[in-house]
Parts: C-alpha cells; structure tokens; sequence
C-alpha cells in the first residue's frame, strides 16, 4: 500500500462512526461523579482549584469504560490512584528541566511497556503522563500539592463509590460476552445449511473465555447462568460442523441434506434464544417448531452411521443449553466449587498478586524487535521532545502538545494516525463549539462548570462511536474549564488547536523514524499458527490412538494455543495490509493463500474432534504414527517459512501411505481428515514455496498491481485489486 493511499485509510478509519449500542445511564453516572467533585470545590475553594481537582474524576471516569472484565471500580481505584501518584512525584521534578525530563522521560517509558499487560493498562498509563504534564501549573509548595494529589486521587474514589452505590446491568458486559458467543455458533449453524464447509471465526468463543476468568471475589458473586453455556458453545461448534460437512456427515443431496438443513436452522433458534436469555436475564422461549424438529425418531431417522451420531449428538447439547439458559433470570449465587478452584473457575489473579504476571510480561517485552518496546522509546522520546519544543514556544499551557501525543499514540501504525487525525478534527470541532457558547454566555464560572459536566457526560456516551467524536466534547470539556479558572479564550482556542496540531505531528512523524512494521513480522506470525495447528491436530489424533481424560486434556490446551497463534496472526495480517511498506517475506497474495491453507488444516482437525471417541471405545493405532509425523513436520516446516525455506512433509507423506496399507485403515473419519490436512499442507507449501529472485519479483509486480489499481480507481477506470 502506498503512503498516499495509506493516508487516506487512515482519515477514513479516524473520522469513521462506529456501530455500537450507547450506555446512557453508564455515562450518567460517571459524569455524575465528576460533577460532585468540581461542585464542592467550586463551592468552597477556588474555580481554579476545582478546574484542576476535575482531572481525576474526569480521566478516572474514562478508564472505566476501557474494555477490562475486572471490576469497573476496581479501574477507578487504580486510575485515580496512578493519576495522584504521577501528579505529585511530577511536581516535586517539575520546575528544573535537569530533573523534570528524565522523570517524564523514566514515566513515559514505563507507561508504554504498560501496553505488554494489555491495552486498558496501556491507556490509562498514558492518562498518568498528561497528569505529570499538567503539574507545571501547580502552587509552588509541597503541601499543596499534596492536596492537588489527594483531590485527583479523591476523583477515583468517587467514581468507585456511584459504581458501587448505583450499579447498572452489573455482570453486563460478561452476559454480552457470552450471548455473543453463543449467538456466533447459532450463526454459523445458518451459514452451513447453505455452505458445508462455512468458515468459523473463534473470536467471540475467544472473548467469552477470557470473560470467564473470575478474581476469587467474583467467583462468589457470578450469576450461575454465566458458569456453564460457554463449554457448551464449545462442543456445539465441532458437532454442527460435522453434521454439515458431506465427507464426514450428511450426505451432499437428498432427504439426509434436507433433515441437517432442519437440524441446523433448529440448533440455530435454539442458540439464539439461549442468547437472549444469558443477555437479558429472562428464561428462554423458542418456537414449538424447532422443538418438534429435534426430537429423533428413532424408527423413521433418514441419517444414519457418522451423520446421525452428529444430530443425536447435537439435541442432547442443545438440550443442556435450554436448561441452563432456562434459569437466566433465577436469582442466586454461583456455589464455590469444592477442592481446586482452577478445577471449575478460569481464575483470575487479584491486584497484588497480578504483579509478578506484570514483571514477567514486561521483561518479555524488553527486546529491540518488539512493538511493545519500540512504542514505549517512542513515547518516551516524544514526550520530552515535543515538552522542550512547546517550552519555547509563545504560547501558554505548552503540555498540551505532549499530552496530545501521548494520547493518540498506540504500538502499531495505523491506530497512531488514525487517532492523531481523528483528535486534531475532534479539537477543532470541540473548540469552536466551546468557544460559541462562551462568547454567548459570557464570564460566569458556575455556568461553565456546569457546562463542563455536561461536555464530560457527552464525551464519556460517544466514547465507543469514535476517537473523533468523543474527542470533541473533551475539547470542549477543557476549554469550560479553563474558562471557569479565568483563562480567557481569546488565548486558550488558538494555543489548544495549535499544540493539538504539534503534538499529532511529532506522534507520526516518531512512527516514521522508530517504526515497528508488522510486514515483516507476517512469516513469524505464520510459523507460529502452523506449529499451534500441528500440535492440536496431533492431540486430536492421539485422542483416537488412545482415548484417555489426559488426552483430550491436552487437545483442549493445544486448541486454545492454536487460537492464539491464529488472533495473533490475523491481528498483524490485518495491520500489515494499512501498513505502507513494500511487502518482505509473504506477499499480500501468499499471505492470503497461506491463511486459508491454515483454515483448512485446522478444520479437518475441528471435525475429528467431533467424533474422538469415548474412553472406552476402540482404539485408532495408525493415528499415533500420523500424530507424530505431523507434529514434527509442522515443527520443521514452521522454521523454513521462518528462513524462507520450502517446506516438506516427506514424515506426513509416509505416514500416510503406512496407514492406507494397514489392515482395516481405522476410522474411516478420521482416515479422511487426514487426507484432507495433508491436502491442505500441501496448498500452503505452494503458497509459500519460492526462490529468491521469484519472491523479488513477485513483490515488485504486486506493488506494480497496487499502483495500477489505485491509479484506475483514482480515474473511474476500474475496480483497486484486492491484493493492495
């Protein structure tokens, strides 16, 4: 992708409206709470005191409504509590630039290896940095500042105290995350009475996963509804999959095909209403007739052999799912488990004994080719930076330009410019809507602290529609403050547009000189989720070679592992396509072979997990000996496509002709997913597999294609490439 075209992705994804469901009464509430704080010290201290006691509350406020699945108060106390730490070791630096910009410097850095515990910790790090920033304009002794500290810190405080006095759809975002999932397999149930071999996309099982992990205080408080359907959305997936599937279930035509269309769109009513019951907290009501479609009869069943194993299957899992689903709405606790808690809850660990975790995965993180890290120099580089440029600038309240680069800046290109855009429209708009109502309403400090509530409440209910969008009532928000302090905005609108407009700036221009491109990070990405497939397909095939407990233990571990690898893969993928860098490694085109290759592979395990067999079923020899040669030959192929090396499968490929000269070939199943994967290594060996001088000019004929494409889409002449 060119730079120009780059660009202009970045201002459409920056200016983008986001669909998202608004939380009204969620923003009510948090504005509420800084309301409470800027009313008292308005009342009885100073405008400038409250205009700065607001910070808390305000930002405090914001981290609530990041995307985190601890407790919503729990993010208020740690906000507050790092925005009052930051403000008072800045003041106690601030004054000397000798000891201010190595503090701000030693802080900015940390709190861009934040982004290696996840991104709400990475946000409100960054919140920090702007509090430090502010510190400058402080009274000039300890003691004050302490209670600047304290009144900041207060903000959390109160953010945490309206969360536990008024809750509002406690337990909300994990019933979402759960009806979501469910409402995905319903979904890809529809999808395959049309398309057999529909692909599935994990990442709403993934999603409710990590929403089931519960901190020990949590175990004791979930709702029982939100304990069980996630592990039934789980087996439900494999299960429909191999009842669509004509290899390995229904047949491709005739009455068989006719009553697994039934059966799907039934399951997918079912699932359905079970997620309306999880999301509302209301019992499950489906239609008699996906009911009546499945019961089984057991004289007049057309499905026979795999395919009918698959629908009685499937109506006893989508019977568990009506029960639990049928007490959504009991009221109650979730029992705490007996014995181990690992052994029933995916637990959480507390704030304090998160700390090691936070050690271990900021260590991971400190080496020069990680994005983590390089985002962490950059912030600390820009943030002195554009403080020493602002410094010398005519203008007042110089941090803005540092803190508007701190805020827009993420680990990855396309989020970085997106923002800086999106914030600099957001400002001007905010701005000028700010700077009408102030011209109208002249000088008064308790209409603009009024004014500043409302703006805060309006920022906090779009803040999921957009950057941009929220991002104006911030403006807004600051210049009532400022303006209830006594700063006149004849000087606070120009400065604020043009150290906004700075800060974006010096935040892309650091990209271009300290980059961290997922381009060439792609063929990584890619070993990686052919490794995690190997093991999960080998852990299916042993399930059939030996069924035992600890073997489907191990599928399950190595299934989650290939569902990272493949998040992981997908998430730079999809960054390494905005990003404007000539493609090293895998072509956009080879790329997109290679992952459906991988898609194939990992389904062709996912349906023979659908009929591994009980403990006390016969046995599959031959599927050890496959095992092994695919775990080793993926193993081996993944360092090729590391060093640009051709792949082989010559283990797999005598594996394979061993088990078709075996007596009996084992199960006719799992003896034609093997087929099927071996087919699948094979097509991403041809995706990857080429010699130097052909993969240089593939690369500068597909960069040709992009060109041509952008240069017909620019005259009307035809359609851009897909492959740009």
């Amino acid at each position: 992708m060119t730079w120009l075209r780059a660009f202009g992705e970045v201002v459409r994804s920056g200016l983008t409206i986001e669909e998202t469901r608004l939380e009204p009464l969620l923003a009510l509430r948090t504005a509420a709470g800084v309301a409470i704080v800027i009313g008292p010290t308005l009342w009885l201290v100073s405008p400038a005191y409250a205009a700065s006691a607001a910070l808390g509350a305000y930002s405090a406020g914001g981290a609530t409504f990041q995307r985190t699945w601890r407790p919503r108060k729990v993010i208020a106390l740690g906000a507050g509590a790092g925005l009052a730490l930051s403000t008072f070791v800045g003041y106690l630096a601030a004054g000397r630039l000798v000891t201010f910009l190595p503090l701000l410097a030693v802080w900015a850095f940390a709190a861009g290896m934040a982004w290696a515990v996840g991104s709400t910790a990475g946000i409100v790090a960054a919140t920090t940095v702007g509090s430090m920033l502010v510190t400058i304009t402080l009274p000039a002794s300890v003691g004050r500042a302490l209670e600047h500290a304290g009144v900041i810190a207060l903000g959390g405080v109160t953010q945490a105290v309206l969360i536990l006095l008024f809750p509002i759809r406690r337990w909300g975002a994990h019933r979402d995350a759960l009806a979501d999932a469910l409402a995905a397999v319903a979904d890809y149930a529809r999808r395959l009475r049309h398309d057999p071999t529909a692909p599935f996309d994990p990442e709403p099982l993934m999603t409710a996963r990590d929403a089931a992990a519960v901190t020990p205080s949590q175990a004791r408080t979930r709702p029982p509804v939100l304990h069980g359907p996630r592990g039934l959305a789980e087996r439900i997936r494999p299960v429909v999959a191999a009842l669509a599937d004509p290899d390995v279930g229904a047949p491709a035509e005739g009455p068989g095909r006719d009553r697994a269309r039934e059966l799907l769109d039934a399951a997918a009513d079912v699932l359905d209403a079970a997620a309306r019951s999880i999301r509302r907290g209301t019992r499950a009501e489906v239609r008699p007739e996906s009911t009546d479609v499945l019961c089984v009869d057991e004289e007049h069943e057309v499905l026979e052999g795999p395919a009918r194993q698959a629908a009685e299957r499937l109506v006893e899992l989508l019977g568990e799912a009506l029960e639990i689903a049928g007490c959504g709405c009991a009221p109650g606790r979730t029992p705490t488990p007996p014995g181990s808690a690992g052994a029933e809850f995916l637990m959480r660990p507390t704030m304090l004994r998160l700390v090691p975790f936070v050690v271990q995965a900021v260590r991971r993180e400190l080496r020069r080719d990680s994005p983590v890290f390089r985002h962490a120099v950059r912030l600390a580089a820009v943030a002195t930076l554009g403080y020493l440029i602002a410094a010398r600038l005519p203008l007042g309240h110089g941090y803005w330009a540092p803190i508007a680069s701190v805020m827009v800046m993420r680990p990855d290109f396309h989020q970085t410019y997106a923002r800086a855009v999106a914030r600099l429209a957001g400002t001007l708009a905010g701005v000028a809507l700010a700077t009408g109502m102030v011209r109208a309403l002249g000088p008064d400090a308790h209409v603009f602290g009024a004014l500043a509530v409302v703006s805060a409440g309006l920022s906090y209910m779009l803040i999921r529609t957009g950057y941009a969008y929220s991002q104006c009532f911030t403006s807004a928000y600051v210049v009532f403050l400022l303006g209830m302090g006594g700063q006149a905005w004849e000087q606070t609108v120009p400065e604020r547009v043009v150290l906004t407009l700075l800060g974006g700036v010096l935040a892309m221009l650091a990209y271009v000189v300290f980059p961290a491109w997922e381009t060439p990070r792609l063929p990584g990405r890619l070993a990686d989720w052919l490794t995690a497939n190997g093991r999960y397909a080998a852990a299916v095939l042993r399930s059939y070679a030996e069924p035992t407990q600890e073997h489907r233990a191990d599928m399950r571990r190595a299934l989650l592992a290939s569902r990272e690898a493949r998040a992981a893969w997908q998430e730079a993928y999809d960054r390494a396509r905005q990003e404007p860098v000539r493609p090293r490694g895998l072509t956009s085109r080879e790329a997109q072979e290679a992952q459906e290759a991988l898609k194939r592979f990992g389904r062709a395990a996912m349906l023979m997990e659908s009929h591994v067999p009980r403990t006390d079923s016969r046995v599959v020899p031959e599927a050890e000996r496959f095992a092994e040669a695919l775990e080793a030959d993926t193993a081996q192929a993944a360092v090729a496509v590391r060093e640009h090396r051709n792949p082989d499968w010559g283990r797999v490929e005598e594996a394979l002709h061993a088990w078709e000269d075996s007596a009996g070939n084992g199960s006719p199943i799992v003896r034609r997913e093997a087929e099927l994967q071996k087919r699948a290594l094979e097509d991403l060996a041809t995706a990857v597999s080429r010699t130097p001088l052909e993969r240089d000019v593939g690369s500068a004929r597909e960069e040709q294609r992009v060109r041509a494409a952008v240069a017909a889409e620019g005259d009307g002449s035809g359609p851009a490439h897909r492959g740009g």
